[in-house]
């Protein structure tokens, strides 16, 4: 029997998951209100504006955020992770700036690509697991998920209200005012950081690319947010041209559609979480969410015009769509090597921008060529061999990753007491590094926690 963890985070670390949470979303709104709505804007708004432009101009963000993000991380390890925060905020409302006095297409890119630069992900979450302690990191990083979550939905329904009262170029001077509100946060609300360290379970490893870059398990659900992620940038290349034009919607009643979808597909993916992680049938729930994510496609290509057929067609997309975002993450997590989970992240958040940005590119390409069906042929294809290559993977077990100090080991005693380690019941994988005096593990939290595995590392070195 283990020991029971704390029952709780304490003050500091409460503070520490509510404030970088708060600093994520207003990232996050400031990314993604613009998507219901820019498309009608780039049209009425600048002379000769393409398709594929307009595409680019949504997604740009993602390949500035992929190429910056894994250099934030290593620049906050020597210049301190405040400090880069708030560059990457500077950065983050110069972009915003930029947009919203954009009085061409270009320069709008332009400053929808400088938004990226503020590429501070990988560094919030690095702020994490300097300022929560092990047994409550898994949690702490889950609020901010909850809140990446919320951010994105509460995007959809204010991007038509504020482009209603100010206009859309009032939208990016709001998402400047959330850059400041998120630098007042990281001054006043983020605890400081007092032992800041190489975060291995948050941060990239770059001599661990080669390995993670050849796992064919963990590949299959980069391409998975990939894919995921471009097609989701590619449907609102066109999605608010088809409210205005299918279903006779102003810019402004977009949110009458947005608002129960996401409500309602939160409450209806709930069922399957339940199904994939307490009754272990993740891999059947998960493909089978790619399927509808596909199939949905099709149906966009040959249902969208009329309110309720994009009603029901939205709905049962975002259920599988929010399914997939929150099981994604989880997998990785099951399936990467114990002490490489950083590294995993790194890779997996850098294939999700790319997606992002080549999602909006493609998308307004096959936009301007073929039309709205063009764009969903094109998420349909690429949908499809998604499920071919989930359908192949492994059947992950319920597995996390935990860390605990080990103390002094040395390089004579590690494979024995791993093996020791690997004994004991809810243990699937250990590695020892004896330099950062840290054991890294692969268990089943339902059997062993940090607590208890302290205690056989304490009982396996005195035995030894």
């Amino acid at each position: 029997m283990s020991e029971p963890s704390p029952a709780a985070m304490n003050p500091t670390e409460k503070r520490a998951a509510l404030s970088v949470a708060g600093i994520f979303s207003t990232r996050m709104l400031g990314l993604f209100m613009i998507f219901p709505v820019f498309a009608l804007f780039a049209e009425a708004e600048f002379a000769e504006v393409t398709g594929t432009q307009i595409g680019i101009a949504i997604g740009i963000y993602g390949l500035t955020q992929a190429l910056l993000q894994i250099p934030y991380g290593m620049l906050s390890d020597k210049y301190g992770r405040k400090p880069l925060i708030i560059a990457g905020m500077l950065v983050f409302m110069a972009g915003s700036v930029m947009c919203a006095l954009a009085d061409s297409i270009e320069m709008m890119i332009l400053g929808r690509a400088l938004q990226g630069m503020g590429a501070v992900a990988a560094v919030l979450m690095a702020s994490v697991a300097d300022l929560v302690s092990e047994q409550f990191r898994l949690r702490a990083m889950s609020i901010v998920g909850i809140t990446i979550g919320l951010s994105f939905t509460l995007s959809l329904i204010a991007g038509p209200v504020l482009s209603a009262w100010f206009g859309v170029r009032g939208i990016f001077w709001v998402t400047a005012l959330l850059g400041i509100i998120g630098i007042l946060l990281v001054l006043f609300a983020m605890p400081k950081i007092q032992n800041q360290a190489f975060q291995r379970e948050a941060e990239t490893d770059l001599s661990q690319f080669g390995e993670i870059l050849k796992n064919p398990q963990l590949l299959r659900l980069d391409f998975g947010v990939f894919v995921l992620h471009a097609i989701l940038t590619a449907m609102f290349v066109v999605l608010p041209l088809a409210l205005r034009d299918g279903a006779g919607l102003d810019s402004l009643q977009h949110w009458h559609i947005y608002l129960p979808v996401m409500l309602l597909s939160f409450v209806l993916m709930v069922p399957f979480i339940i199904q994939a992680e307490s009754r272990d049938r993740m891999k059947p729930v998960f493909v089978g969410a790619i399927a509808v994510v596909a199939l949905m496609q099709l149906g966009f290509m040959n249902f969208h015009e009329g309110f309720w057929s994009l009603f029901f067609l939205l709905l049962i997309f975002f259920t599988a769509f929010n399914l997939l975002e929150a099981s994604l993450p989880s997998l990785v997590v099951k399936l990467a090597p114990a002490d490489k989970k950083g590294t995993a992240s790194g890779v997996y958040s850098t294939s999700q921008f790319l997606g992002a940005a080549l999602g909006g590119l493609f998308g307004g390409y096959f936009y301007q060529h073929y039309g709205y069906n063009g764009v969903f042929m094109f998420t349909s294809i690429i949908g499809l061999l998604w499920f071919l290559a989930a359908a192949t993977m492994q059947k992950p077990m319920p597995l996390s990753i935990a860390s605990v100090p080990v103390g002094q080991v040395a390089e004579n005693e590690i494979e024995d007491l791993q093996n020791k380690l690997l004994a004991y019941d809810g243990v699937y994988e250990v590695v020892i590094l004896p330099e950062e005096q840290r054991a890294y593990f692969k268990v089943d939290r339902k059997v062993q926690n940090e607590e208890s595995l302290i205690r056989y590392i304490q009982q396996s070195k005195v035995s030894h």
